[in-house]
């Protein structure tokens, strides 16, 4: 494995981890586990883009949690530029949850 897959492996682990903290208000589980996030592509330049949906088109929090999760994912020291792009296509659907976050909600 080359030097930069490896970086660019770790560097999207930190990116998950760093998604892990960012918390849907309605619901107590992390998008990261709700199944918000869709991709992550990060380029040679370190560049991010993610890929989320909202668990509505008219959720509360659509102006603000993009922003929040570009926000923790340009702190990461490694990431040169970050962008956050959202789609509805699929739609959001309690499949794409975690068995973690399904058993927090009391869905198992």
């Amino acid at each position: 494995m080359s030097e930069a897959s490896t970086d660019t492996q770790d560097l999207g682990e930190k990116i998950v981890r760093v998604l892990k903290t960012v918390y849907d208000p309605e619901i107590p589980v992390d998008i990261y586990e709700l199944g918000l996030i869709y991709d992550v592509f990060v380029n040679e330049a370190t560049e991010v883009k993610v890929l989320m949906t909202l668990t509505t088109p008219n959720c509360p929090v659509a102006e603000t949690l993009p922003q929040e999760v570009e926000e923790k994912v340009k702190s990461l020291d490694e990431v040169a530029d970050a962008e956050v792009e959202i789609t509805f296509d699929p739609p959001w659907s309690q499949d794409l949850m975690s068995e973690e976050a399904k058993l927090e909600l009391g869905l198992l």
